[in-house]
């Protein structure tokens, strides 16, 4: 038997709530929510070269130390 293995933090409870939350929204409300999480205007999503990845998370974590 396979041992289920959760995040830190999560455990069978949390993921049967988060599952049961997606099941029973609706199209419009999952749409909506899609949206909301594209709202903050000083952010943006975008596509970077996996080979990039490290270095554009390194870039991220030296702006939140104030570098």
């Amino acid at each position: 038997m396979t041992e289920n293995r959760h995040p830190e933090g999560w455990d069978l409870d949390r993921v049967r709530r988060v599952l049961e939350h997606y099941d029973k929204q609706s199209d419009d409300e999952a749409v909506a929510e899609d949206e909301a999480s594209f709202e903050p205007p000083d952010h943006t999503a975008m596509e970077v070269p996996v080979d990039l990845v490290p270095e554009v998370r390194e870039l991220i974590a030296r702006r939140g130390k104030g570098g």
